[in-house]
């Protein structure tokens, strides 16, 4: 976005997580000053925005209070009028039952800038995700989208006529629909599809025929629902054959993951990579920082190191955050990489080589496996003498790596260049789904996120054993041996363990898992 003078973007967020954003919205999303959203917008987006945007949340959800239209035209104009970048995010597309034209007016009226980015509805989304095509060339030749808000205002009898039919916000006139329909001639075995929370971890779908329907769906929750009514309702059963639950978000796919829920531990405020390349084979992803990444409790000890850099032989970074933590110290200090011309430097793992590079830096040395432990017994050289700088978290690092090095001779000196903390509680969405046991999978990179889901578990859930009965069923994935040996320390079992001790290598088990 140029800065200057204000402008609206009323931009469709598709029907859930931001795998279903365009290039566009994602774009205007990472960019906005000022983001005024519905409640029917997936929370997680919001990940995307910078830190400084502004959040408005004005609604709309039947059967509570909303904001009126009239103050959500005011506040886009109050917005734009102080030159603010804003994005007003509507559910699925803004021109399908998004109430833009009054908006719109609003802002013409105010001289205000504006533009309308497409988004996918989920008339078209849902029933996809649920494996259920809207035409066929024997069933279906053609489909109606309607909105159930006002089913009095409807025309009944064309609708009745239609091959295919999809309701909107019909969640709460689900009999009366049916009633409407068998009056005007549709048979009481028409197939039917409910689809609750599409493209959620949570979805469901109930499906049967118009007599049954309703009794199906009795004393469940079905707003925010999706219904579609027509033969191609039966094409699901063949579609989804290979699937072992019909409900799962991912649509028809043959994807090693594909149906399964993964719950990601991740760092607060890091991009889940993981997360990506898991969605990349079908997994359904839920995000739940574990690990709060932050400055040490004082700099003192890593800037008197870097004040005699010539004394040490060796630099030791075992994960990307030491290396960022450490850089950005060093240049804080007036100092850059020409500081580090007389040492030779050591990196645990790929990831830490990878940031180590885009430094302009070269390891001279990386130990196989990819973990701390195996450095020391291969370490190039003997350490007899040699001084060794090890930046690292302040509290939970490498102890073993440590001791090791001293007990061959080594001086080790320690400084801690950053902390990981617990963060203060676990996300609504992860808790609701763990506690709904709609998790297949649970991922953990390092021994620190499964010590801080216990204990963020505990605080919502006082009793030791619930933990254990929150992840009967689920399979518990590791990175690696000291990942694995804390899994069962503090949860009884770890069922994947990487062979490579990366990322990719996690991923790589997990998919050899469930294509076993």
């Amino acid at each position: 976005m140029t800065q200057g003078r204000g402008k609206v973007y009323i931009v469709g967020a598709g029907p859930s997580d931001a795998a279903f954003l365009t290039v566009r919205a994602r774009q205007l999303l990472e960019c906005a000053e000022a983001l005024v959203c519905d409640a029917l917008v997936d929370k997680r987006l919001r990940q995307l925005l910078p830190k400084t945007a502004e959040v408005f949340e004005v609604g709309k959800r039947g059967g509570k209070p909303s904001t009126p239209q009239s103050e959500i035209n005011n506040l886009l104009v109050a917005l734009c009028r102080q030159g603010k970048q804003v994005v007003r995010l509507k559910g699925g597309d803004p021109f399908i039952f998004g109430r833009c034209t009054e908006e719109i007016q609003a802002l013409i009226e105010a001289n205000c800038t504006f533009e309308v980015v497409p988004g996918l509805s989920s008339a078209l989304a849902a029933p996809l995700l649920a494996g259920i095509p809207l035409t066929d060339s024997v069933l279906s030749r053609c489909f109606a989208v309607a909105s159930a808000h006002e089913p009095d205002a409807l025309d009944w009898e064309a609708l009745a006529r239609m091959d295919t039919l999809v309701f909107l916000m019909g969640g709460s006139h689900l009999g009366e629909i049916i009633q409407q329909l068998q009056r005007h001639g549709m048979s009481y075995q028409t197939p039917i599809a409910v689809i609750h929370k599409a493209g959620y971890p949570q979805q469901k779908v109930w499906t049967g025929v118009l007599w049954n329907i309703v009794e199906k769906t009795a004393n469940q929750s079905l707003s925010p629902a999706v219904i579609v009514v027509g033969q191609v309702v039966r094409l699901q059963e063949f579609l989804m054959a290979n699937r072992e639950q019909k409900n799962m978000a991912v649509g028809v796919s043959n994807l090693p993951l594909a149906g399964k829920t993964v719950l990601v531990t991740r760092s607060l405020l890091q991009s889940s990579e993981l997360g990506e390349r898991l969605s990349e084979l079908g997994a359904v992803i839920i995000e739940m920082p574990a690990l709060e990444i932050g400055p040490p409790s004082s700099w003192q000890p890593l800037d008197d190191a870097l004040a005699r850099l010539s004394d040490f032989d060796w630099l030791i970074l075992t994960s990307t955050n030491g290396v960022e933590y450490f850089f950005n110290r060093l240049n804080a200090k007036g100092l850059d990489a020409r500081a580090l011309a007389n040492l030779k430097i050591a990196v645990v793992g790929e990831k830490t080589a990878l940031s180590l590079k885009q430094r302009s830096l070269y390891p001279d040395f990386i130990p196989p496996n990819f973990v701390a432990d195996s450095l020391v017994a291969h370490f190039p050289e003997p350490v007899a003498g040699k001084n060794i700088l090890f930046p690292r978290v302040e509290s939970g690092g490498r102890e073993v790596l440590v001791k090791e090095l001293s007990d061959k001779g080594a001086n080790v000196v320690e400084v801690a260049a950053y902390e990981s903390r617990c963060p203060d509680a676990i996300t609504p969405e992860a808790w609701e789904a763990l506690r709904q046991h709609s998790v297949d999978v649970i991922t953990f990179a390092s021994s620190k996120t499964v010590k801080n889901f216990c204990q963020l578990v505990k605080r919502v859930d006082k009793d030791a054993r619930g933990i254990v009965s929150l992840l009967e069923g689920v399979c518990i994935a590791s990175i690696g041996p000291q990942t694995s040996k804390t899994c069962i320390e503090l949860l009884g079992r770890v069922d994947v363990e990487a062979r490579e001790y990366t990322l990719e290598g996690l991923v790589q088990a997990l998919a050899d898992y469930f294509l076993r």
